[in-house]
């Protein structure tokens, strides 16, 4: 009998509850799945702490790499910009400039070298209106830049990029993530802040798929 080869994938995780549904589902998939980690700079750490927990208690390899945006240009990289505490319109002060691009680069070098099929991110519909490189158009863009600039063959998956949190929430609920591991706020704090827009859309997509979090005492 021949031996199947295995599929493998690369997922950006980053300690967030979409990013760890979307490795839990790549998981499901069948995909040996090789986790990518960002340091980026950003204020708080915690969210690589519990992104390199989810990995481990997934059962994934996982990489940190470390990078730098010098330039700042976000309240996640830049203690003299206010993190908001309501939901405006306009460009959020949590965007930062071009993130999405730079790490999916990296997530496709990787992939590349390590012979990986796909590439899974967490990317979804909530994000659209502040973030422009969560939307459709973006990643149909990237996709096309990839295949016609790498000799890797692999695909750009966004699964949730049409769903909402709480949506999100009940998949990750089927497909036994640990929430209790995720991090979502701004902050980096002992517990949410409950008053970031992060921990705003957490609260209401638990609220509306009926369930409890475990992070809010």
């Amino acid at each position: 009998m021949k031996n199947r080869r295995v599929k493998q994938a690369v997922v950006l995780l980053s300690g967030g509850l979409d990013s760890a549904t979307v490795l839990y589902l790549a998981k499901a998939k069948g995909y040996l799945c090789r986790c990518l980690i960002f340091d980026y700079g950003q204020i708080h750490k915690k969210e690589i702490r519990q992104a390199k927990r989810i990995a481990k208690a997934a059962g994934c390899a996982y990489k940190i790499l470390k990078i730098k945006f010098p330039w700042k240009g976000s309240a996640l990289l830049d203690r003299k910009i206010k993190i908001p505490e309501k939901i405006n319109r306009g460009i959020p002060a949590t965007y930062v400039p071009s993130r999405n691009i730079i790490f999916l680069s990296f997530a496709a070098s990787f992939a590349e070298t390590v012979g990986a099929e796909s590439i899974f991110m967490g990317a979804h519909a909530q994000d659209y209106s502040g973030y422009p490189d969560c939307r459709r158009e973006f990643f149909s863009a990237f996709s096309k830049m990839v295949k016609a600039g790498t000799y890797g063959g692999f695909s750009i998956r966004v699964p949730l990029l049409y769903k909402n949190k709480s949506q999100i929430i009940l998949m990750g609920k089927r497909l036994g993530v640990p929430f209790e591991l995720t991090w979502s706020c701004y902050r980096g704090g002992k517990a949410p802040c409950t008053r970031c827009d992060s921990c705003y859309y957490r609260a209401k997509g638990f609220k509306e798929a009926r369930l409890v979090d475990a992070l809010i005492k």
